[in-house]
């Protein structure tokens, strides 16, 4: 096996070839928001749940990885930028896939925003990364987006697509996508693109929606999901987490899942 392939095996399952993974990268972002004020409480609880893989910068590594329950896969956030920024979809390397490795991640990530007025160097970095990743086999998901100046809707197929496919195309083993809305439109997302697809989670949800989507997703043939707020901003991260998991890895379906939402969950120690 080669380096690149044992790591995946840390944020994908062997098993299903899926995964769940529970992006906190929001804290440069948006700050200290709810979930995130005590990482390590948040990362214990998605761990308990089954997530496969957490993505966060380097502080999530130095303050919140690894608690004292199940172990669970990182993914080293390279890029930023904050809502303070006047260009915040303007994304900049903040870390190295060189960092990532001495910090004991499992692989790394960068957000790109296709459409931005800085598109040309968002584009630059992730094949620079993509590069590294492949010099050092370290896994590469890429945050593929669709926002700027020319972008009427965010989750429009058509733009969908293409955001995609260029994270295929510069070398990620993994593209994190906005949901089309629909398994039918997001079909095409999926079959357009050679690497493994998994949904963004986007703006605030209820459970019911949520898992819905995850539900549509999975029928149209992603491969999990990366979702965030919606996942460690819930009451209960670990039984959202744990839902998601029966229908990323299991194949139930989202009304099957919602039936685990009442149920606790033994915390390990």
């Amino acid at each position: 096996m080669t380096g690149k392939s044992i790591r995946i095996e840390r944020i994908m399952d062997r098993r299903t070839g899926k995964t769940v993974i529970v992006p906190m990268d929001h804290g440069v972002t948006l700050g200290p928001i709810k979930g995130l004020i005590d990482m390590g409480r948040t990362v214990d609880l998605v761990a308990s749940g089954g997530a496969n893989a957490v993505v966060g910068h380097v502080g999530l590594a130095i303050h919140g990885h690894r608690g004292y329950g199940r172990d669970i896969g990182l993914i080293l956030h390279l890029s930023a930028s904050t809502s303070l920024s006047p260009s915040p979809n303007r994304k900049i390397l903040v870390n190295s896939v060189e960092r990532a490795i001495k910090m004991g991640a499992d692989g790394v990530s960068v957000h790109i925003n296709i459409g931005s007025e800085d598109e040309a160097e968002m584009l630059m970095d992730l094949g620079m990364v993509s590069q590294m990743c492949i010099e050092w086999g370290m896994p590469l998901l890429a945050m593929m987006y669709a926002r700027g100046p020319k972008i009427k809707n965010e989750t429009d197929p058509e733009v969908i697509k293409i955001a995609a496919r260029v994270g295929a195309e510069l070398g990620a083993d993994i593209v994190k996508t906005p949901y089309t809305g629909d398994p039918d439109s997001f079909r095409e997302v999926v079959e357009g693109c050679p690497a493994p697809v998994v949904i963004a989670g986007g703006s605030k949800l209820t459970d019911v929606e949520t898992l819905k989507m995850i539900d549509g997703a999975m029928k149209a043939g992603a491969a999990g999901l990366s979702v965030g707020r919606n996942v460690f901003q819930h009451e209960h991260p670990d039984r959202l987490v744990r839902a998601a998991c029966a229908i990323v890895h299991e194949g139930k379906s989202a009304e099957e899942a919602i039936e685990l939402l009442n149920i606790p969950i033994e915390p390990e120690y």
